[in-house]
């Protein structure tokens, strides 16, 4: 039997004047784990779109041999039944159905033309014992956590008897344990013979799992590093994603005094109605002008229901305490009262919350503040937001043909930076950013990196959240620790390391 299962040779695709991948050549072995990886827009989910069949044949120039065999996939459907499963960042499960009616959907077990659901909720556990997913199969996806969901897309892919396995950022919205357990179960499908490609921008998960791993760059393929000959470590990978070292991830900047306080809560408590509870309790927090404030904590821990709760809480929990804005008691009924007094707010969410994906970059950067292109009376002035939304896509470097490209269209990495565009617009003094790096690769994480270094040099402060905590070490002054909605501990800068805080968050 060939050890190789899959090989794309010289594989082009384009979209009108744009080329996405130029040539690509990509092999993988038969019960290997394969990381695909690389910057955003490099290409890979591009590439796992021709190979799965979303992009289908004649639609691409070159070639797919699967086991051997020229391949002309014309829809996902031609893929699957050679073998081939992909589970893609956003799952595809449907919320208000059962786990066995998701592992099954349309590929029903039937005896004659009725659906035997019998036997399709006993393959059903079959399925998830496979997965080592201990839940009822009846109960709906909809109560079930992201990482539960993640493991029931795994079980119906192995429902159709896979042979290669896709799994596109598949650790993403996962928290650690969970991650953990996704990343066991692919060692232990490895030992059943399944082979899979993952892509991560997770250089640890990379290292830590990958037999080999190809780099992508430009819709090229750069190398194919291989664990056995210890070639995988993540300057290499670094190196060949970016075209450069990136000797220190996190910019350095100069030592410098701050400011006078231009935020500080006191006693700050919010109720959830939905809940019935208390989800921030009696938090004191202060950010000085210039300064970078971390705020760590696990997941639940309260620091985006703190960071709305200041942002003119916008989901209506009921506040106690004191806010305090540049020395002046606040309080804020709206969003609006929190951005007129100098605050802007990056969700965590940037495709649900945070960006018009239907939309183009100039809408999009634009959008909180159409009052400063509009004129006395209220008419818009386009030319104005051309102009605007041009510098803000020059001197942020977003990588895009014109201001005219939809976001949806965009990497992550580049909608980050148009999501930050459209609060810079607002001209916030204090800059909360919720998680402002999930999901994006290295290289652009030190574009904002060094976005963020900048501002605070032009007197903007920045409140931080983020569940990296290289992130939170490498670019705070301060550090605020949470756990169940409250803070646990203040570190400077100097002391803090990973295991104060994590000893912190897990008091």
């Amino acid at each position: 039997m060939n050890s190789t299962i899959l090989e794309m040779k010289n594989i082009t695709k384009e979209f009108k004047a744009v080329k996405a991948l130029s040539n690509v050549n990509f092999k993988v072995e038969r019960g290997e784990i394969h990381c695909l990886i690389g910057e955003n827009g490099a290409g890979k989910s591009t590439l796992m779109k021709v190979l799965s069949g979303v992009y289908p044949y004649g639609t691409y120039t070159g070639d797919i041999l699967f086991e051997g065999q020229v391949q002309s996939f014309s829809k996902i459907t031609d893929s699957v039944k050679a073998g081939i499963a992909i589970i893609y960042q956003e799952l595809a499960l449907f919320p208000d159905l059962s786990v066995y009616e998701n592992i099954f959907v349309g590929n029903e077990v039937k005896r004659g033309s009725v659906v035997d659901w019998n036997q399709t909720i006993a393959k059903a556990n079959d399925m998830l014992r496979k997965v080592k997913l201990s839940v009822n199969p009846e109960t709906l996806i909809k109560d079930l956590g992201v990482g539960k969901q993640q493991l029931v897309e795994i079980a119906k892919a192995l429902s159709k008897d896979v042979k290669l396995l896709i799994l596109d950022e598949p650790t993403a919205a996962l928290n650690e344990d969970d991650s953990e357990n996704l990343l066991n179960l692919l060692r232990e499908l490895k030992e059943q013979g399944i082979t899979c490609i993952m892509i991560s921008h997770k250089l640890k998960e990379v290292i830590s799992i990958a037999d080999k791993a190809t780099v992508l760059r430009d819709g090229k393929t750069i190398c194919t590093l291989d664990a056995a000959k210890n070639e995988i470590s993540e300057s290499v990978i670094i190196k060949n994603m970016v075209g450069r070292e990136i000797d220190d991830i996190y910019p350095k900047r100069a030592e410098r005094s701050f400011g006078d306080p231009i935020l500080e809560i006191k006693d700050w408590t919010a109720f959830d109605p939905k809940l019935g509870r208390d989800i921030v309790k009696n938090v004191n927090l202060q950010v000085r002008k210039g300064e970078i404030v971390g705020i760590a904590g696990l997941m639940g821990s309260g620091r985006t229901e703190l960071a709305q709760s200041i942002f003119g809480n916008p989901k209506g929990y009921r506040l106690r305490g004191e806010l305090w804005v540049n020395g002046q008691k606040r309080h804020f009924r709206s969003p609006k009262d929190a951005m007129n007094a100098g605050i802007a707010y990056v969700t965590e969410d940037r495709k649900g919350d945070g960006l018009f994906l239907i939309q183009d970059i100039k809408q999009n950067i634009t959008a909180a503040h159409l009052n400063g292109i509009s004129s006395r009376v209220g008419i818009l002035n386009m030319n104005e937001e051309v102009k605007i939304s041009t510098e803000y896509k020059a001197s942020l470097n977003i990588k895009a043909p014109s201001v005219e490209q939809l976001v949806g269209n965009l990497s992550g990495g580049n909608q980050q930076k148009v999501s930050l565009a459209k609060w810079l617009f607002v001209g916030p003094s204090l800059l909360i950013l919720d998680e402002p790096t999930r999901g994006i690769d290295v290289g652009a994480k030190f574009e904002i990196y060094t976005i963020m270094n900048k501002l605070i040099h032009q007197g903007m402060s920045i409140i931080m959240i983020s569940s990296e905590l290289p992130e939170v070490l490498g670019m705070s002054d301060r550090v605020y620790v949470m756990a169940e909605g409250r803070i646990k501990g203040e570190l400077a800068a100097a002391e803090a390391d990973q295991e104060k805080i994590m000893k912190l968050a897990t008091e």
